[in-house]
């Protein structure tokens, strides 16, 4: 129900162009939230080269990327500023409007732009007034707030990893979660429990042997388990993609089903399908989104959990369980 774009790298100065800078940006035009993999072993330097582990401190990553996206959105913004502020302040027309108006290519809400203005301050200033200073506080309250991004600490399985993990944690703790990580562990796992060796479900912190292994894959997944998951409880990398999914982006995960007794849809099977519903979503929404006639046809709905009647308007609640009622 998500969909994920592995993006290539950013080097310095992408926001000009460089490297593959230009392609980044691109895709970040449809994301609604950011996951930044990060080094947490600092064994790999601020353009991705191999390092001593340790000597590269991920924090001037991070910092890294959020210069990159504040320059290519401000860049966007003070083209033609002066001739677009007189023009807002000759119409009388609201700024927050015209900016949007401005960012639309962005997919931003409307809304991320008024609470970035308001937290700027600058809804008291005057348009022509706002100096480069002014547009760059602009662009960073809206970075936060329309493009919100989660912390991938990776390589956790490494020895220089936890102590950066705990500064990434205490340094960016008003401004982004860190998820601890290890990709490699993951893609080790799910390889493993592809070819049967091992039963193992993304998220879980531990594995069980199924099938016959190798001394040397022995040896692997047992370090997976003890550098890994019993150490930080997962891999993480389901963790960063619920993180995203249900902590920055706010969804819903609810699972309609037309048989309430059985849990089951019209040809028997149960919990055949979970839709992610934005913060705020009601029951008409979601047989909306499920079918149009559905929608056109809803009276009510029940939440199979509670056996409450659910009106149009009732906020859905995470991974609720429910039944849509409808007229002829």
């Amino acid at each position: 129900p998500v969909e994920l774009i592995d993006v290539a790298g950013l080097v310095p100065d992408a926001w000009r162009g460089r490297g593959l800078g230009n392609r980044f940006l691109d895709h970040l035009r449809r994301a609604d939230a950011l996951i930044h993999v990060v080094d947490a072993s600092g064994s790999t330097d601020i353009e991705g080269r191999p390092v001593e582990p340790g000597s590269h401190d991920p924090l001037k990553d991070v910092e890294f990327l959020e210069r990159e996206v504040d320059m290519w959105l401000y860049g966007i913004l003070r083209r033609d500023w002066s001739r677009f502020a007189l023009s807002v302040e000759a119409t009388g027309a609201k700024i927050e409007e015209e900016l949007y108006k401005r960012l639309s290519g962005l997919e931003v809400e409307e809304a991320a732009v008024a609470e970035a203005i308001d937290a700027a301050g600058l809804y008291a200033k005057r348009p022509t007034l706002w100096s480069d200073e002014d547009i760059m506080l602009f662009v960073r309250e809206l970075r936060s707030r329309a493009k919100p991004m989660v912390i991938a600490a990776n390589k956790v399985d490494l020895p220089p990893a936890r102590r950066n993990v705990e500064r990434l944690r205490e340094r960016l703790k008003e401004r982004y979660l860190v998820v601890p990580m290890s990709a490699e562990a993951e893609l080790a796992l799910r390889r493993a429990s592809a070819a049967g060796l091992i039963r193992y479900v993304p998220g879980d912190g531990d594995f069980e042997v199924v099938g016959r292994l190798t001394e040397r894959q022995e040896r692997a997944l047992e370090y997976i388990r003890t550098r890994v998951l019993k150490v930080w409880g997962s891999t993480g990398v389901q963790e960063v993609i619920n993180t995203v999914v249900f902590d920055l982006l706010r969804y819903v995960a609810v699972f309609p089903v037309a048989d309430e007794y059985k849990l089951s849809d019209h040809k028997g099977r149960v919990l055949p399908e979970v839709y992610l519903m934005k913060h705020g979503s009601t029951p008409r929404d979601l047989a909306y989104t499920i079918h149009t006639e559905l929608g056109e046809k809803f009276i009510a709905a029940i939440d199979v959990k509670t056996r409450r009647r659910l009106s149009a308007t009732t906020p859905l609640e995470h991974r609720s369980v429910v039944k849509i009622v409808t007229g002829r």
